[in-house]
């Protein structure tokens, strides 16, 4: 069974930077395109980055393009959510997912993606 796992949340003051991580583990990885959503409080979860499998290609969401950074390590079955200048509407809890067919590209829409984690939460204070 394919779990997948994110870390690196917690508090941070507007401004700050963190990154995530998102491990997957009983199942493949390289040959799959990874996101990241994120829910914030009272919404639906949404779309923020995704890349190709290859990571030779990534999607931002427009209200982070700029800002966050996401990135891969086949060879560790990691995916990577650099966020730079984050802002208190950045709050939210983040998730990381799997796409559901390999070699594809990346694409914005839930139903895309199998199997997601757990959620890490990010709280940005202003």
């Amino acid at each position: 069974q394919v779990q997948v796992v994110e870390s690196g949340g917690g508090l941070v003051q507007a401004g700050a930077s963190l990154r995530l991580s998102c491990s997957v583990s009983g199942g493949s990885f390289s040959t799959f395109a990874m996101a990241w959503f994120r829910q914030r409080p009272g919404r639906e979860r949404e779309f923020v980055t995704g890349i190709m499998w290859n990571g030779k290609s990534a999607n931002y969401a427009d209200h982070v393009r700029g800002r966050f950074t996401i990135s891969r390590d086949n060879a560790k079955n990691t995916v990577y959510l650099q966020m730079d200048s984050l802002k208190p509407e950045d709050t939210a809890t983040y998730y990381c997912a799997r796409s559901r067919l390999p070699w594809g590209v990346v694409v914005g829409t839930k139903s895309a993606y199998e199997y997601w984690g757990q959620g890490t939460q990010v709280t940005v204070s202003s």
